[in-house]
């Protein structure tokens, strides 16, 4: 078939144009390059406060997390005896209370098996440090109060939740007697359990969920349906898991990292949040 000079000429002219304006498939699946898709600064989060530098889950760790550059606190919630909310880590006492000498007929010293009053009893702090004797276990809504001038954003754990059947909703009563925390970006909760996340997202839909641990790939569309995080240990990252997370809608906080290399092989990753015992250093280590 006979074909005019100039068809020719306009037809190879659009084929070039566009293949200078459409980037290869495989350019649009790594972070780009340009100043102007920089990432945002990434979240500092002290975990469970600084809690290399004052004892774990206390107001004390809390506020010394503000004065080493962190942006954001993270604590573990339980409950007493008498549904009462705390802030512990582990299920049991022993290891960062005075539990075993004040009770010691109690073994194991669980959270659950005790009071508030009794709770109150205990030092938190002095297993630390001299230095923090007297320090004691808080509630969650002593916590929030004591920090709510503070500036910081809270990652508050639900830790075991299938010990205490319905702590969803004794976690959404306590956050909305203080509604300062319920502003956009303050506030995140999250859990192992991602059941007791979907249950939470039910009752307060305004609060981000951020799931703790590394789902498969192919579950994190479904879960995206609810949770806005999601927040393996650094161990699982890969650049890639990272920007699936990313094209879902979610971030990725991750933890728990003190090393001022891995910080830096994290961002360089474009994770949103990174959990560390010293906030301090992981805040020197980070792009400003």
């Amino acid at each position: 078939m006979f074909r005019r000079p100039g068809l020719i000429l306009a037809t190879t002219i659009l084929t070039t144009t566009l293949a200078l304006l459409i980037p290869p498939a495989h350019a649009l699946d790594g972070p780009p390059d340009t100043a102007a898709a920089a990432p945002a600064k990434i979240v500092n989060v002290a975990h469970r406060g600084a809690s290399a530098h004052a004892p774990e889950n206390t107001v004390a760790a809390f506020r010394l997390a503000g004065r080493q550059g962190a942006d954001m606190f993270e604590t573990d919630v339980q409950e007493t005896k008498d549904h009462r909310l705390v802030l512990v880590h582990d299920t049991t006492l022993g290891r960062t209370t005075d539990a075993e000498r004040v009770f010691p007929g109690r073994s194991p010293w669980r959270v659950r098996d005790l009071t508030l009053d009794e709770i109150r009893r205990l030092d938190a702090g002095a297993w630390f440090s001299a230095r923090y004797r007297g320090e004691r276990v808080p509630t969650l809504g002593e916590a929030l109060r004591a920090m709510e001038a503070s500036g910081l954003g809270l990652l508050l754990e639900v830790k075991a939740p299938g010990l205490y059947p319905g702590i969803e909703a004794r976690v959404e009563r306590e956050l909305r007697r203080h509604p300062a925390w319920l502003r956009p970006g303050r506030l995140v909760v999250q859990s192992f359990d991602w059941g007791s996340m979907r249950r939470f997202h039910r009752l307060m839909p305004e609060v981000p969920v951020g799931l703790l641990g590394t789902p498969p790939a192919g579950r994190l569309a479904g879960l995206a349906a609810f949770a806005r995080q999601i927040n393996p240990p650094y161990q699982d990252l890969t650049a890639g898991y990272v920007r699936r997370v990313h094209r879902l809608g979610m971030r990725v906080f991750t933890w728990t990292v003190d090393d001022p290399a891995v910080a830096r092989r994290l961002a360089a990753y474009r994770v949103d949040g990174i959990l560390t015992d010293k906030p301090a250093t992981l805040a020197g280590a980070l792009p400003k």
